[in-house]
C-alpha cells in the first residue's frame, strides 16, 4: 500500500540550495536568535530592579500574577523534552504517546485544583521561601536532618536534569543551526546564566512567561501548517497503518497485554511529577494570592492540553511524511526521533519561521534550566550554608553567594552533558530527562502530598519517604530494569510510578511506627477551613 501524503507547496529545502542562499538563511537565523537573546537580557535587567531581598531573589517577593506564574510553571515543567523528546516519542510510539498528554493533564489539574491553595497558605504561614524551609517548619524539626536530606536530593537530581537540558541545547544547535554540539551547549549555558545572574527568580518567571508564549504558539501552529501543506489522500490513521499498524493502537504496540499496560502506565504517570516537584511548587509560593491560583489553573490546563497534544501530533505527522513501511525510523528521524522537529520545520516553514522555532526550542530548554538552577542554588546557600552554618549571614552576602553557586552548578551540569555526549552517542534524550524529572518527583512529591493531607505524617516518615524515593529511582533504573524476568516490563513502566508509590508507602508505615511528636493540628485545620 502506498501513501499519497505529499508536500503540496514546498519551500526551497536548504540542503538543495545554493551556498549564497544557505549563507542568507544562516544570517536570518542568527539575527532572530540575537533578538531573542537580547529580549532575555532586557528581562533580566528589568527584573533586577525588583530584587531587594532574598525573598525577591528566590520567590519574587511572593507577589507574582497568575499569567506569569501559570506560564512559568508550565514552561518549567515541560522543558526541552516537550519539543525534542515528546515529538520524537509521537513518531516512535504513534497514538499510544497521547497517554503522556492524559497523564500530564491529570497531574496539572490535581496540582492546581487540590494542592496549590493549601501549599500556598501553609508556606505563607511558615514564611517559607524554599521547599526545605516549608518542610522544616511544617514538622517543627529540631534537627537539620530533614533539611540536609531534602537539599542534598534536590541538588543531585537538579544537576542531572539540568545536564539533560544542556544536552538538548547542544543537539538543537547542531541539528537546527549546524553549529557544533559543544559550542551550542556552551552558548545556551552562557545565555541562561547571564539573565539569572542579573535578575534571579523574577527574571526566571518573566522570561519563562515570554518563552512559554513562544512555545505555546509555535507548537500549536506547526501541526496546523503541516496539515494544510500536505496532500492527504489518506487520513492519519490510514497513513500510520500503511507504515506499521501497531502505531495506531492506542492501548500499546505490543502483543503482550501486560506489556501494553506497563507502557500506558509509564507514559501517563509522568504527570505525577506535577504533584510536588520543587521547581513547580515554588511558583505557588510566589503567586500573590489564592484567587490568582483559580485563574492560573485554566491557563495551565489549556497550555498543557494544546502543547502536549500538538507535540505528539507533530511526531506522528513526521512519521507519516518521512518514513515508509519497513524503514528503521531512528535511521531517518534520529535517536528516539530527536530530529523530528528540525526536519519538520526545515521542510514546511520558510527560513524566518525556522529561525523563530530555534528560539522556541531554546525557550523550552532555558525556561527549565533557569528555575532549576535557582532552586538548587537556594538549597546549597540558604538551606545548607545559612540555616546550618551561618544563620547570621546577611541577605546581600547570601545573594552574592547564590550567584556564585549557580555558576558552579551550571558548569558541573555542562560538564556532565558533554561527557554524556562523548560516552553515549546513541543515548535517547527523552529518557535521560525523565530520569532527572523522576528523581526530583519521587523524592519530593510524596512528602508534599502527605504533609498537606495527613495530620499523622511525621518528620521521620518524611525523611523515610525522601530517602526511599531517591534510592528507588536509582534501584528501578539500574537494577530492576535489567532483571531477566521482569526487567522488560519495568523498562516500559520506567522509574517514577513505582518509586513514587514505594515512597508513599514507606512514609506511611514509618509515620505509624514513629508518629509526630508535635501538634500540627492548628495549621491543618486552618488549611482545611480555607479550602471549604
Amino acid at each position: 500500500m502506498t501513501i499519497s501524503w505529499c508536500y503540496a507547496q514546498p519551500f526551497v529545502i536548504e540542503i538543495l540550495s545554493s551556498p549564497a542562499t544557505i549563507k542568507k538563511s544562516m544570517i536570518i537565523k542568527l539575527t532572530v536568535l540575537a533578538i531573542y537573546v537580547s529580549i532575555l537580557f532586557l528581562i533580566g535587567i528589568l527584573a533586577s530592579r525588583r530584587v531587594k531581598s532574598m525573598s525577591d531573589y528566590y520567590v519574587g517577593g511572593k507577589n507574582m500574577g497568575f499569567w506569569a506564574v501559570a506560564f512559568s510553571a508550565r514552561a518549567t515543567g515541560e522543558s526541552g523534552w516537550l519539543l525534542i523528546g515528546l515529538t520524537g516519542m509521537g513518531a516512535m510510539a504513534g497514538f499510544s504517546a497521547y497517554w503522556v498528554v492524559v497523564g500530564e493533564l491529570l497531574g496539572v489539574l490535581i496540582s492546581w485544583q487540590f494542592m496549590a491553595k493549601r501549599f500556598k497558605r501553609r508556606s505563607d504561614d511558615y514564611k517559607a521561601i524554599t521547599i526545605p524551609d516549608y518542610l522544616e517548619s511544617h514538622f517543627k524539626s529540631s534537627t537539620n536532618s530533614l533539611r540536609i536530606i531534602s537539599a542534598s536530593a534536590l541538588v543531585i537530581f537538579v544537576v542531572i536534569y539540568v545536564a539533560s537540558q544542556m544536552d538538548v541545547t547542544g543537539i538543537a544547535f547542531e541539528s537546527m543551526l549546524d553549529i557544533d554540539y559543544r559550542i551550542g551547549a556552551l552558548i545556551g549555558f552562557v545565555i541562561v546564566l547571564i539573565y539569572i545572574f542579573i535578575g534571579g527568580f523574577v527574571a526566571a518567571v518573566w522570561s519563562d512567561m515570554f518563552q512559554g508564549v513562544l512555545m505555546f504558539f509555535g507548537l500549536v501552529l506547526l501541526p496546523i501548517v503541516v496539515w494544510f501543506s500536505m496532500d492527504h489522500g489518506t487520513g492519519i490513521t490510514d497513513g500510520l497503518n500503511a507504515i506499521d499498524p501497531t502505531l495506531t493502537q492506542i492501548m500499546g504496540r505490543s502483543e503482550d497485554g501486560l506489556m501494553n499496560l506497563f507502557t500506558i502506565l509509564g507514559f501517563s504517570m509522568i504527570g505525577l511529577g506535577f504533584l510536588g516537584s520543587p521547581q513547580v511548587y515554588v511558583r505557588f509560593m510566589s503567586i500573590k494570592s489564592e484567587k490568582e491560583i483559580d485563574k492560573g489553573k485554566w491557563v495551565a490546563l489549556t497550555f498543557t492540553l494544546l502543547t502536549d497534544a500538538a507535540a505528539v501530533t507533530i511526531g506522528i505527522l513526521a512519521r507519516i511524511y518521512f518514513t515508509t513501511e519497513g524503514q528503521d525510523p531512528e535511521a531517518i528521524l534520529g535517536n528516539g526521533g530527536e530530529d523530528v522537529l528540525s526536519m519538520m520545520t526545515n521542510q514546511f516553514l520558510p527560513t524566518i519561521l525556522v529561525a523563530i522555532f530555534i528560539a522556541i526550542v531554546l525557550s523550552a530548554i532555558m525556561s527549565t534550566i533557569d528555575s532549576l538552577l535557582i532552586i538548587a542554588s537556594s538549597a546549597i546557600t540558604r538551606d545548607f550554608y545559612q540555616k546550618i552554618f551561618r544563620p547570621d549571614l546577611k541577605d546581600e552576602d547570601l545573594t552574592k553567594l547564590s550567584r556564585i553557586v549557580t555558576v558552579a552548578m551550571a558548569i558541573t551540569a555542562l560538564g556532565i552533558a558533554i561527557l554524556l555526549y562523548n560516552l553515549y552517542p546513541d543515548r535517547q534524550v527523552f529518557w535521560i530527562m525523565i530520569f532527572g524529572w523522576s528523581g526530583i518527583a519521587a523524592t519530593f512529591c510524596p512528602v508534599i502530598i502527605l504533609s498537606l493531607f495527613w495530620k499523622g505524617y511525621s518528620e521521620k516518615g518524611a525523611m523515610a519517604s525522601m530517602i526511599t524515593g531517591f534510592t528507588s529511582v536509582i534501584f528501578f533504573k539500574f537494577v530492576v530494569a535489567n532483571m531477566e524476568s521482569i526487567g522488560a516490563y519495568f523498562k516500559e513502566l520506567d522509574v517514577l510510578a513505582p518509586s513514587f508509590a514505594l515512597a508513599m508507602l514507606v512514609g506511611y508505615i514509618v509515620s505509624k511506627i514513629y508518629p509526630p511528636k508535635h501538634d500540627t493540628k492548628t495549621l491543618s485545620e486552618t488549611a482545611e477551613k480555607g479550602e471549604a
